[in-house]
């Protein structure tokens, strides 16, 4: 069955950073985009980036645009977000999803059990 584990939150001053890293298996993790997600306590999950396969270019929303950068390794079936210079508001539960945004954000069958994230002073 589909199974993807994240791993590599923690609490982090303002201005840090951090790296995500989420491991696929029970599928062939080349052949499917995979997004990351997250979800502040009592707000509705939110888009963060999207990779692709292919020559596409990678997708952010406009909030983490310029300070995260989502990266994937098909050999060994992990999908990365590498996040700098890390606001109060990134504070979250992230999670790694498989498939695109639309598909990603209608169900929750292919999510991952999510990392929290905490950035404070």
């Amino acid at each position: 069955q589909v199974q993807l584990v994240e791993s590599g939150g923690g609490l982090v001053q303002p201005g840090g950073s951090l790296r995500l890293s989420c491991v696929a298996s029970g599928f062939t993790f080349s052949w499917y985009y995979m997004t990351w997600v997250r979800q502040a306590p009592g707000k509705e999950p939110e888009w963060v980036s999207t990779i692709y396969i292919g020559r596409y270019q990678p997708k952010y929303a406009d909030s983490v645009k310029g300070r995260f950068t989502i990266s994937r390794d098909d050999a060994n079936n992990t999908l990365y977000l590498q996040m700098n210079s890390l606001k109060p508001e990134d504070t979250a539960v992230y999670y790694c999803a498989r498939g695109p945004p639309a598909t990603v954000l209608e169900s929750r069958d292919y999510w991952g059990q999510g990392v929290q994230v905490t950035v404070s002073s």
